[in-house]
This record gives structure tokens, C-alpha cells and sequence, in this order.
């Protein structure tokens, strides 16, 4: 039937997506995307009340959280003992493989010409080549936008790595409570996500949107320095999430439009793998951060590291394309 779409359309003519099957290819997506972080959340939301039941102090949960970041770094698919939420959580995640492999086209970006493709019989790079993937960090731009990527999420993954004790210890949250907050902060990134960035991308540049997610973590950084409550925390929770979800798509953006269609999908990864690397680091430096100085540091380290990544970007203005951010 003429116009009809199926997976196996999208694979053998990649280029030619009609609107219908990329609006279907990026509704799946979202879809997807919901069903693993929703499983992810339900086991950090009940993980450090968990833990301190079975009697584990801050500090071994920090390492707790630790080897997590280097288990989801790594991308080893490490299982330990079954909760009921892990079951869920493994059923949910096990339905979204079968639809990624069933209802995700292969290729999802239009190819240009066939000078990115190695030419029959040529060598052909190895998905685990390791020097092929750092080397598209030494591709024009993309090691100032990736090194603004990490600096900025960096203060505030030190903060949410340590949210659940902040939780517990400095707003006397218990787990229900806990659970609702996240669920408050879950909803506005959906919302700023799906629904905020795109009408902003359509009006403003991506260096205006760069530069006001720094701005809006400076600001979100000095409120944060004299939070004393829940409620302060709520207050400040949309400009939070704003400069969060703003800050990752736009960089996420430029840094694929930096690379080749072929490598697309590897500069994804790399993207990905930022949280995971603020996973590693921020349990041993968040921890000794809040020990040490308690929860106004984090709001210090915010605004501190913002302020230089917003003279970076004004002394030297990012690349503009033509592409929008979507």
C-alpha cells in the first residue's frame, strides 16, 4: 500500500523517512524512554532507605553509588538479588528491547553520499576501536562544547547523586515524600523536555539557549547556597530542571551535527556517557563536599564553575548550524 510504513521500509531505504514514520519512530522513543527511566527511578527512589535499613551508613552508600556509575559507565549488565521492583523493572526493560528491535528503523538519519561509506573490501572499524571513538573528540569544536557539557552538569550531578541523603538527613523526608518529590521534579523535566525546548528552539539560537541554561544554573547555584528547606528546594526545582534539560539537549545537538551521519550513534554514546562518569566521581567527591561542608557547598560549586563555563562561551561563541534543535 502506497505510503504505508514498516520497519523493514526504513531499513532498506534509510534516507527517504516520511513524516509519518519519524513522527511514529520518535513517539516509540519517548515511549521507551519513560518505561526505563520510570524503572530506573522506582529503584533509586526506595535504594537509600533500603540501605539504611539493612544499616549502611552515608559513606558506604556513596560507594554503593559509586560502583554503580562504574558498572553503568562500562556498560556491563551486572544483576544482583531480585526486589519485587527489579522484577518489574526487568520485564518493563525486556519489553523495550523487543520493541526497539521490531519497530526501530536501522537508520534514522538521512544519508548524504556515499563518501562516508568505506569502500567494499576496505577495512572496516571495529565497533569496540576505542581510538576511533576518542578520536572524534578531536574533531573541530566538539572538545570545547563536550568540556561545557561536563563542567556544567557537573555541580549539578554532585547534588543529585546525593539528593537521597540530602533527602533523608537534611529535609527528614521519608520515603513516600522522597518518592513524590521525585516524581514532582520527573514532571517538569517531561514537560520542559517535550514540550518547553522545542518552542524555544524555534525562536532562539542554540548559543542563546547555551548560555541561558548556564545563567539559569548560576542563579539556581546562589539560591541554593541559602536553601534551608523542602519548600526552598521546590521553588527552585523549575529553573533546576530548565537549565538541566536545555543545557544536555542543545549541547547533545551540536556535538551530532559535529559528526558524520555514520557517527551519530557513537557521539550519542559518548554524550551518554557523561552521567555515568558524574555517577563514578560524584559519591566520593559529593559525599566529602556534604560532610565536610554541608548543603550550601553544592550551591558554592554551582555557581563557581557556571561562572567560568559562561566566560568560556563568551569569549569564544559556539558554531552555529542550521539545524534546529529537536
Amino acid at each position: 500500500m502506497q505510503g504505508a510504513w514498516s520497519p523493514r521500509d526504513q531499513v532498506q531505504s534509510p534516507g527517504r523517512m516520511s513524516a509519518l514514520g519519524r513522527s511514529s519512530v520518535i513517539l516509540l522513543t519517548y515511549v521507551l524512554a519513560a518505561i526505563e527511566l520510570t524503572c530506573l527511578f522506582m529503584q533509586f527512589s526506595v535504594l537509600p532507605y533500603l540501605s539504611r535499613k539493612l544499616g549502611l551508613d552515608s559513606i558506604a552508600f556513596g560507594y554503593l553509588q559509586t560502583t554503580f556509575g562504574v558498572l553503568q559507565l562500562l556498560g556491563g549488565p551486572v544483576f544482583g538479588r531480585i526486589q519485587c521492583p527489579a522484577i518489574l523493572a526487568a520485564l518493563a526493560t525486556l519489553l523495550g528491547a523487543v520493541l526497539s528491535f521490531t519497530c526501530i528503523p536501522a537508520s534514522t538519519k538521512g544519508t548524504k553520499t556515499n563518501t562516508e561509506t568505506p569502500p567494499p573490501g576496505g577495512p572496516q572499524a571495529s565497533v569496540f576501536d576505542l581510538k576511533a571513538i576518542a578520536s572524534l573528540l578531536r574533531l573541530p569544536d566538539v572538545p570545547r562544547i563536550f568540556l561545557v557539557k561536563v563542567a556544567s552538569n557537573f555541580p549539578t550531578g554532585l547534588f543529585m547523586v546525593m539528593f537521597s541523603i540530602i533527602s533523608m538527613e537534611f529535609f527528614q523526608l521519608e520515603a513516600a515524600q522522597a518518592g513524590y518529590l521525585m516524581s514532582f521534579f520527573g514532571l517538569l523535566q517531561m514537560v520542559t523536555q517535550g514540550l518547553v525546548i522545542g518552542q524555544l528552539s524555534s525562536r532562539f539560537s542554540e548559543e542563546a539557549l547555551l548560555r541561558a541554561s548556564v545563567l539559569g544554573f548560576i542563579a539556581v547555584g546562589l539560591a541554593m547556597a541559602w536553601m534551608s528547606s523542602v519548600f526552598h528546594f521546590c521553588l527552585l526545582v523549575p529553573g533546576l530542571v530548565f537549565s538541566f534539560c536545555t543545557l544536555n539537549v542543545v549541547t547533545d545537538s551540536m556535538l551530532t551535527k559535529a559528526v558524520s551521519t555514520s557517527d551519530t550513534g557513537a557521539m550519542l554514546g559518548l554524550c551518554a556517557s557523561v552521567q555515568p562518569l558524574l555517577r563514578t566521581l560524584g559519591p566520593t567527591v559529593g559525599g566529602f563536599l556534604y560532610r565536610s561542608f554541608g548543603v550550601p557547598i553544592f550551591g558554592h560549586v554551582q555557581v563557581a564553575i557556571n561562572v567560568l563555563v559562561l566566560l568560556v562561551l563568551w569569549r569564544k561563541p559556539m558554531p552555529q548550524k542550521k539545524d534546529k534543535v529537536w
